[in-house]
């Protein structure tokens, strides 16, 4: 592994599938050319032959954020195997489509319910945090919080999405406040032709408000769901480059503040 060690290292999660999966190829590939810890619960084919097509570079493990176990095993990896962290790509994330209470189809979400969303959307961060910061205080280095519009809006039904990822915002703005070596940004993805806007078009049209639901529906309907490789795009090069300036800032990934980091429109 010693010429690996010579590349840049970063922690991806959720790099499975979707804008996790397109910013592990981008990662792994050049101009990056990086070394990656990948961790994520499943281990799909498409990982599968990233992992034998990188073998020197790319170390998967198969693991729950939502464990501190497993968050400390990846960056005891990391450490072990590359011997640094430069950056961190914080991207799994579960959505729930429950209200917080509904009398009448009594589809409401769990206090255990909520408990699960935030476990992977937020406290997942913190258990990655407290066990890299040192790591990246030395290497100056950078965290990329995948966030959500959905953390300054209040669309009905997705109450612990929407709050978990608004905590993750605010953790990010403390994170800049508390280790300004670290360079940490919130970045919101769009509306992404992924999974999620899947789940939502199968399973949340009963709880969610009737021109939300219509909306996203729309966006599906007439092709303007966002393709994961933009987004992944600007994620990859922030957590690569990012500028002290963006230090502790929620920004849109189309957005003009991020326009040197995009090539694709």
């Amino acid at each position: 592994m010693s010429s690996a060690t010579k590349r840049p290292t970063f922690i991806l999660t959720g790099g499975s599938r979707g804008i996790g999966l397109s910013c592990l190829k981008l990662l792994l590939k050049p101009p990056v050319a990086a070394n990656v810890v990948s961790l994520s619960r499943s281990f799909p084919p498409e990982l599968e032959e990233l992992k034998k097509s990188h073998d020197q570079s790319l170390l998967v493990i198969q693991g729950n954020v939502a464990k501190d176990e497993d968050n400390k095993l990846a960056v005891e990896s990391a450490i072990k195997t590359f011997g640094s962290i430069e950056g961190l790509i914080l991207n799994s994330g579960i959505i729930k489509f429950e209200r917080i209470d509904d009398p009448i189809s009594n589809n409401q979400g769990s206090l255990e319910s909520w408990k699960e969303v935030f476990d992977v959307n937020f406290f997942s961060l913190v258990s990655i945090l407290k066990h890299s910061l040192v790591h990246l205080r030395n290497s100056h280095g950078r965290v990329v919080f995948v966030s959500s519009g959905a953390s300054v809006g209040g669309i009905a039904s997705w109450g612990s999405y929407n709050t978990s990822k608004a905590a993750m915002n605010s953790l990010c703005r403390t994170l800049a406040s508390e280790e300004p070596k670290i360079t940490s940004i919130a970045l919101r993805p769009g509306v992404v032709d992924t999974e999620m806007q899947a789940k939502l078009r199968n399973e949340a049209k009963e709880v969610m408000n009737s021109p939300n639901y219509k909306h996203f529906h729309g966006l599906y309907e007439n092709s303007k769901l966002v393709k994961p490789e933009g987004p992944a795009e600007v994620i990859t090069n922030l957590a690569v480059r990012a500028e002290e300036k963006l230090n502790g800032q929620f920004l849109s990934w189309d957005s003009e503040e991020l326009a040197s980091y995009r090539t694709q429109s």
